[in-house]
């Protein structure tokens, strides 16, 4: 008897030890491998965290262009998250493309369900409007179908085009104000859609350091900024990288400041060690972050 007893022990401590939190990722299939899912499942799994895929429409395109865009059924997408948080525990919450205004609600509506039992559960939203090229990836508006998400945002992640179609206002302090006004607690603006010879990333939320304001009469906000040497080329699936290391590092229990800067160095390395599967954008190369 003792002996079942110490091997019984033996193996709840053994899958303990390799148990991994779970990110509930809520993104497109894209056929080419670079963003989406594809993206999403690998630099999860890079900060030692598991993906559970929730597929929200599917695509046509290649490592360059979208050539259309089919939203899985709300239904279905309600179904396929279900199934899941039946039996798992979730530890954050990754959101790309909804793919319609519907499943946008549908998906706000299994975050509320979420939270109602934890209330602090990280949601990162990467708000992917448009491919590189400018293809849409929204059968609807895009920037009126994030309106249910923005509210239930933890961190929202997006490049100076997004923040400036999502805010109409021009300058990052001015952008980071009127997304957080709208509910989103944290916004990292990403500067690689930017010049010069270093990319800029700017976090604005509590626990950073004092931004200078850009006005009299523009209320102080917290910021941080992070400059990372600009890289030659164009990638396909950065954003999906760095939303989704962030999404897995607030998983395994990081502080936001300790998370964002782990994320940013997880695709820094990702991007330089990008690959071709075609001429045009390339692929990030999303190893293991240790």
């Amino acid at each position: 008897m003792s002996e079942r007893l110490s091997s019984q022990v033996a193996a709840q401590l053994m899958a303990q030890l390799v148990a991994r939190p779970c990110v509930l990722v809520f993104a497109g299939l894209d056929p080419s491998g670079g963003a989406g899912i594809a993206a999403d499942l690998q630099a999860v799994a890079g900060q030692g965290a598991h993906a559970l895929t929730v597929a929200t429409a599917l695509t046509v395109q290649d490592n360059d262009r979208v050539y259309g865009v089919q939203p899985v059924d709300g239904a279905m997408l309600l179904r396929q998250a279900q199934a899941l948080l039946d039996k798992m525990t979730v530890r954050a919450v990754k959101i790309g493309i909804p793919g319609s205004a519907a499943n946008a609600r549908a998906i706000a509506e299994i975050i509320a369900r979420l939270r109602a039992r934890q209330p602090e559960l990280p949601v990162v939203l990467d708000p992917v409007l448009a491919s590189g090229h400018g293809d849409l990836l929204s059968r609807d508006d895009a920037v009126q179908a994030l309106a249910p998400l923005l509210p239930l945002v933890t961190v929202l992640t997006p490049n100076g085009p997004e923040a400036l179609a999502l805010t109409g206002a021009a300058e990052p302090g001015a952008q980071a104000l009127a997304l957080r006004a709208r509910g989103c607690r944290h916004v990292l603006i990403t500067g690689g859609h930017g010049e010069g010879e270093e990319v800029v990333n700017r976090w604005f939320g509590p626990g950073a350091t004092p931004a200078p304001r850009l006005s009299d009469t523009e209320p102080p906000q917290d910021a941080r900024h992070w400059n990372w040497p600009r890289l030659g080329g164009a990638f396909h699936g950065s954003g999906c990288t760095l939303a989704s290391a962030i999404a897995g590092q607030l998983a395994l229990g990081m502080s936001m400041e300790r998370a964002l800067e782990l994320a940013q160095q997880y695709c820094y390395r990702a991007l330089r060690g990008a690959y071709t599967v075609a001429a045009g954008q390339r692929i990030p190369q999303r190893l293991p972050l240790i």
